[in-house]
Order: structure tokens, then C-alpha cells, then sequence
């Protein structure tokens, strides 16, 4: 291994610690960006030195925004130059874990994960819930994903296995006292510590413990069936009934450990859940055929990453820590399985697979799971990950620091005169041009108002794209507002919120109460308020197009914005460049869940409405039979496989219909018979 070469000047345009050419080796290696202070921020390797390290120094304008944050911020440039890419993955995976730094992925759990634990270095061990840094002396078994279940696993266990689960003090104290404790008295421990069982015997019965943890389940319950048997020859009914209760507890602690591979094979399933920004990571522990742990953790992306390379990344971080896991502690299990499935191959999985092999001391597989039991097993942990995601966005949604920070950074970062209290964002769906609609979600401090969502058919925007849609659809919320506020409350609302294309006449009357307010019913009109920013699914033009609107209406209260989906850039109307919000920004991530409930509600819609037309077509074009009339039967019959089930009479009985009308309906719903040529 090379010894570390380096650039080092001040900090700021990356031009000025750029390495002189020629100086970078066309060699592989792996290279570091310190900061002013000399701290990494930043760890990588490469086939080529050379041809990594000057794409860093191109043209900045040319880069992801995260990767510009990162040359920016560093000062100097390091690199060791490595024969091997095996032996380049162990340098980058001990510079990360050496030097943390601040834009690598960190696979980091977003919790501690307990683990059972069982400290074989005592005279007699401890069963117990555990969590923090192995140690020597004890074995470990898990991750669990919760407390509770091991101590439920415990509490099943115990009756077959009676080993001690009391601390240091509360044996002690009963080994002077001379009895044992409660469990000791039901028989869910053996009571050492009144010398009912000596320590070997003790021992004994913990190593059975592990053996069953460690997935040896036959030879045990075989073992526990014997004794039954000879128990019942030998006329002992009470023992053998004490052991058939021991079987079924064991096995329903292995129902609970259900086989999801009849094989019996030792693997990792790993999953992602990703968007731009972060990943979730679902890591099944499958031993034996059971699924014997799970854990999961969101990462954050600092960088433009591919599932590729988080794949990569993960291998290399996850499995050098569990190596050094298994080195810290007396654990007989391997660090490293047999086979670990991942939803795609990194490129370099030739040099991973080598190292991986070479942690766990033999041939280790790294695939992706094609079709059968291991297929449905990835796509369950995918489903988890997905889940997982979810419900990371929903924490960060709810928790009320997160959304005053949200709110605070975006008028900082958009140059608001306050915070934006009430957000609204316009999205539409179509598919190629069909069924156009478009969805208003409103988001009050943070918090989606799901009774303030509204819902638009397009009309004029259809042919002309998601720009015209994106104009027609704020001409028509801001006319309803306006007429709304002048009191002019009766210019034509559309069903599903549909905003009215009429506004207010200048001479209209000065409305009775308060503006906004219905005054037969009290409460605020459809469109009463507006909001503090317009929120709009799109880049530029879609916000040029909606400033125009808005400047058409003489609106200048509402605050204005894009958000484009490829880089998550926020565009403002007149700004030739967007505004770049940090990626750990409370205010890009509500931008991007205002976004997403907002595809989310127009996506349903529009699947509604395509789904609504295919089952009316079937009454198209029967006289007399009208878009009115075809929502009354479907709504009386519930489906058209009813509707040509029902008889004439039915259909004649509902208000509007007669017997001609019946008859018609239930001619176009009849089967047509083919053709069957000439006469």
C-alpha cells in the first residue's frame, strides 16, 4: 500500500486544492476530502484515481447539487493507492468507520436493537434483554425488534429451560436468605442460588438454551419425546406430563419463528425503500430456514446514490461491523451468511464477494432472489422497507419541532414576509392526455386538512398539457376565491370542488356578515381563504404559467413556488435558477409530502373517474338515457352485472324511468350474438 499523497490549500473554489496535473496516479485507490480543520468529510475509491478525482474538479455547474456542497466545503484531497480492489474495500470501509464522515451514506440504526443475551463467563450464566457493545464472556442472540419479545420468548422457554434470568443482587440475596424466588417457586428456574442444581448442571441447561436459539430445534424436541416415552413405559405419568407440556412449549416458541424456507438455508435478505433524498433498509436474519431477526434504519443520501450503490455500500459497512461485533464477544455464530439476497447486483460484486469470504472464512453468495420461496421473501422485506419508510416520513410529519423548523426555513429560504401557515399545491394526472384532472391539497401548519381537499375535471387545460392544466386550475380556484370574499357565493360551483369561472362583478352589492362566510350555514366557503403559498407540481414553466394567472387575477398576496421532481429543486416565478434547499431540510421535506399527498389524491381521483367512464360505456347511446339518469341506476343497482340482472319493471319503478326507457336499457346491456354471416 502507497503512502498517502495530498494537496492542501485554503478552502472555497475546489480550483484552489485542485491536485497539479499529472500528479493523481491512474492507479485504483481510495481518496479523502478534509475540511479548513483537517476533518473527512468525504470517502470513496476508484478503479482510477485519476479519472475520479478530476470529474470532482469539472465544471461546477455541472454537478448534483450535494456533490458541489461537498467540494465546495473541503479544503485538501488525499489518497492511498491500493493493488487490489479487495484490499481497496477494507481501507474505505476503515477510513469511514475511522474518520465518520459527515457526506458518506452511515448505515446507523434509527434504534438500538435488543438482543438476548447470555453471559457464559460466569459461574452461572444470566439470561437477560440486552442492549449496547458486545462483550467477551457472552453469547448473543437476535436483533430483536422489540423487548417484549424476548421476554415473551423467555417466558415460553423458561418452563423447558429454568435457567436464571435474576441480576447480580437478587441472587446473591436469595442465596442468603436460602430460598429462591418466585420463578423458582413456579418452576420457571432451576434455583442455583439455593443449590437446587449445581453450577455444571446449571450450565448444561443454558448450553440446551442456546443450542435451541441456535436453530438445533429437532434434536431437542427428539430428545424431549424419548424421555416422554420412557417416562410413560416406566408408569411415570406426572413426568411425562410435565414433558409433554415442555414439547408444546417448544414448539409453539418455534411457530413463532415461522419457516419461510423449507430448505433450511441461512441467508440475509436485504430491501430499500428510496427516494432522492433517503433510503429505508430492511435486513431479514433467516437461519435455518426461520426468520431469527430483523432489523431496519433509514439512511440519508448526501450524495446522488443508486440502489447499486447502496447495495455496495451496505454490504461493505453492515458486514465489517458485525465482524467486529462477533470479534468483541464470545458469539459461535458467523457474521457473515452463507447467502445474502439484495434487490440488485453492485458492479463491483466480485472484489465484495471476496471480501465478504474472506470474513466469514468461507464461500459466501451475494444474489438476487429470481422466483420461488426466496423471491416472495424479498418482496416481503420490500413491502417492510416501503412500510418502514412511511412511517419515518409520518414521525418526522408529527413531530411539532420538525414542522416549526419546516415552516421557518422555508420563508427563510423562499424570502417570505411570514411563515406559510396555510400551503396549497395544485397536481394533475392524466394518462396520455385522457381523463384529465387535477387535485388542491391543503396543508395548515404542517398538518394536512383532508377536508379542505378539492378535486378538478379539466376543461380548457386538456389539450394544451400540464402547463394549460396548471393554469386553468389556479384561474379557477383564484375566481372562486375572489367571488367567495365579494360574497358572490352562487356563480356555478362545480361538483368535487370544482371552482366557478365567473368572478365577482365590480359593481356586485356589499355582502351581508362576514366575507368568506356562508351565512345560511356559518361555516367558511370552499374557497374562502387564500393561501400563504401556492405550492405547484412542476418546474418553471408550470410556475411561470400560474404567476401569469395570478398577476391576470390581481392577486399579490400569495406566495409562489414549484417543485420539481427530478432534483427536488424549488423554483420561483421570475427566477432565471432555483433555489437549492438543503438536503436535511425540515422545509424540502414538508415541500415534498405536500407534493406527494398531492399526486397521491389526484392519482386516486383520476383512476376513479378512468374506472367510472369504463363502466358507464356500456350505456352509451341509449335514447332518452343521459349522464343524470346513468348515476341513478348505478346507484340504485350498485353495478351493471346487476343492472342486467334486473327486469324491466325494476328499472321502470325508479323516479324518471319508463317502460320504453327500461326496455332500452336492458337491450343495449344484453349480449349481442355474433354475426353469423348472409342469408
Amino acid at each position: 500500500m502507497a503512502d498517502p499523497v495530498s494537496s492542501r490549500t485554503s478552502p472555497g473554489d475546489p480550483a484552489r486544492y485542485r491536485p497539479a496535473p499529472g500528479s493523481i496516479p491512474d492507479e485504483p485507490g481510495v481518496y479523502r476530502f478534509s475540511d479548513a480543520h483537517g476533518r473527512v468529510i468525504y470517502v470513496g475509491k476508484a478503479k482510477s484515481l485519476r479519472q475520479r478525482l478530476n470529474s470532482y474538479f469539472a465544471d461546477l455547474a455541472g454537478l448534483h447539487p450535494r456533490t458541489q456542497q461537498m467540494v465546495t466545503t473541503a479544503s485538501s484531497v488525499q489518497w492511498t493507492v491500493v493493488s487490489t480492489e479487495v484490499e481497496a474495500l477494507q481501507l474505505e470501509y476503515n477510513w469511514i468507520k475511522e474518520f465518520d464522515p459527515r457526506f458518506n451514506v452511515r448505515y446507523r440504526d434509527d434504534k438500538t436493537y435488543p438482543v438476548l443475551q447470555v453471559t457464559m463467563g460466569e459461574e452461572f450464566p444470566r439470561l437477560s434483554v440486552y442492549r449496547g457493545p458486545r462483550k467477551k464472556g457472552a453469547r448473543y442472540f437476535g436483533p430483536y425488534a422489540h423487548a417484549w419479545a424476548i421476554r415473551e420468548t423467555l417466558d415460553t422457554l423458561l418452563r423447558v429451560f429454568p435457567a436464571r434470568t435474576c441480576s447480580g443482587g437478587v441472587f446473591r440475596r436469595h442465596g442468603q436468605m436460602g430460598r429462591p424466588c418466585l420463578l423458582g417457586y413456579i418452576d420457571k428456574c432451576s434455583a442455583p442460588c439455593v443449590g437446587r442444581v449445581d453450577a455444571e448442571e446449571h450450565r448444561e441447561i443454558v448450553e440446551d438454551f442456546c443450542d435451541f436459539l441456535a436453530g438445533r430445534t429437532d434434536h431437542l424436541v427428539r430428545q424431549l419425546e424419548k424421555r416422554m416415552a420412557a417416562a410413560a413405559q416406566e408408569l411415570e405419568f406426572e413426568k411425562a406430563a410435565r414433558l409433554r407440556d415442555d414439547i408444546g412449549a417448544l414448539r409453539r416458541a418455534m411457530e413463532k419463528q415461522a419457516v419461510v424456507l423449507g430448505d433450511g438455508t441461512d441467508a440475509d435478505v436485504v430491501a430499500f425503500a428510496e427516494d432522492e433524498l433517503e433510503a429505508a433498509v430492511q435486513v431479514f436474519h433467516v437461519r435455518g430456514g426461520r426468520v431469527r431477526g430483523q432489523r431496519g434504519w433509514v439512511v440519508e443520501k448526501v450524495e446522488p446514490t443508486s440502489t447499486e450503490q447502496l447495495v455496495e455500500r451496505f454490504l461493505t459497512q453492515f458486514y465489517g461491523e458485525q465482524a467486529a461485533l462477533a470479534g468483541a464477544a464470545d458469539d459461535a455464530t458467523q457474521p457473515v451468511p452463507r447467502e445474502i439476497l439484495v434487490p440488485t447486483l453492485p458492479a463491483e460484486i466480485a472484489s465484495i464477494t471476496e471480501w465478504l469470504s474472506g470474513l466469514r472464512g468461507s464461500r459466501v453468495q451475494v444474489r438476487v432472489a429470481q422466483r420461488g420461496d426466496k423471491r416472495a421473501l424479498a418482496e416481503t422485506v420490500a413491502r417492510n422497507a416501503g412500510e418502514a419508510f412511511t412511517q419515518h416520513k409520518l414521525r418526522r410529519a408529527g413531530d411539532l419541532t420538525a414542522r416549526s423548523a419546516a415552516l421557518q426555513e422555508l420563508q427563510d429560504g423562499l424570502g417570505l414576509d411570514s411563515a406559510p401557515l396555510r400551503i396549497e399545491c395544485i397536481d394533475v394526472s392524466h394518462v396520455q392526455g385522457t381523463n384529465v384532472v387535477a387535485s388542491l391539497v391543503v396543508f395548515e401548519d404542517g398538518i394536512a386538512r383532508k377536508s379542505e381537499y378539492r378535486r378538478f375535471e379539466i376543461r380548457d387545460g386538456a389539450q394544451g398539457g400540464d402547463v394549460a392544466s396548471i393554469a386553468e386550475v389556479v384561474r379557477r380556484r383564484f375566481r372562486r376565491y375572489l367571488s367567495e370574499t365579494a360574497g358572490d357565493a352562487g356563480n356555478g360551483a362545480g361538483d368535487q370542488g370544482d371552482a366557478s369561472t365567473t368572478a365577482a362583478h365590480p359593481d356586485a352589492a356589499e355582502p351581508i356578515g362576514r366575507p368568506g362566510i356562508d351565512p345560511e350555514t356559518g361555516r367558511p366557503r370552499k374557497f374562502a381563504y387564500p393561501p400563504n403559498l401556492l405550492v405547484v407540481d412542476g418546474g418553471q414553466p408550470q410556475v411561470e404559467a400560474a404567476a401569469d394567472v395570478l398577476a391576470e387575477l390581481g392577486i399579490t398576496d400569495v406566495a409562489l413556488c414549484g417543485l420539481a421532481k427530478r432534483l427536488e429543486e424549488v423554483w420561483l416565478p421570475g427566477d432565471p435558477d432555483p433555489v437549492i434547499l438543503s438536503r436535511t431540510s425540515e422545509g424540502l421535506y414538508l415541500l415534498q409530502r405536500v407534493r406527494d399527498e398531492a399526486h397521491r389524491f389526484a392519482i386516486t381521483y383520476h383512476r376513479q373517474r378512468r374506472s367510472k367512464n369504463m363502466t358507464v360505456s356500456a350505456l352509451d347511446g341509449v335514447p332518452g338515457l343521459g349522464p343524470a339518469r346513468k348515476a341513478a341506476l348505478l346507484k340504485h343497482f350498485g353495478s351493471v352485472r346487476k343492472l342486467r340482472n334486473a327486469d324491466a319493471a325494476e328499472i321502470a319503478a325508479l323516479p324518471g324511468f319508463g317502460k320504453r326507457t327500461a326496455e332500452a336499457v336492458l337491450a343495449a346491456l344484453a349480449p349481442q350474438e355474433p354475426d353469423g354471416g348472409g342469408s
